[in-house]
């Protein structure tokens, strides 16, 4: 399956638009790694294990999706778009959601 943030593929016409597909991932950082991360913002520098388990969220979101348009008898999925979100009391969780129109190239 193709999937692309634009609303097009160059070469491959779309044949047949088949609706907006989406995904969501929800997760949450587990205390050992918010701790870590906090020491890490003190003394600078990236967060490997958040980076980590938010490329996790994106992949799963994704897969989700492109399940979702497979399952509608799409081949392609445009005009992708990647939400991230902070949820919960303390915004210990994060949510990825992604979303796209399911087509047939």
């Amino acid at each position: 399956m193709l999937l692309t943030t634009t609303n097009q593929i160059e070469g491959h016409p779309v044949k047949e638009y088949i609706g907006v597909v989406t995904g969501e991932t929800i997760i949450g950082a587990n205390i050992l790694k918010d701790f870590f991360a906090g020491i890490r913002d003190i003394v600078g520098g990236r967060s490997g294990s958040y980076e980590k388990v938010l490329r996790k969220a994106k992949e799963t979101s994704m897969a989700e999706m492109e399940e979702r348009a497979a399952e509608l008898g799409a081949n392609a999925i445009v005009g992708i778009d990647i939400d991230y979100e902070t949820l919960g009391e303390s915004n210990g969780m994060m949510m990825v959601a992604t979303s796209g129109t399911a087509v047939v190239i």
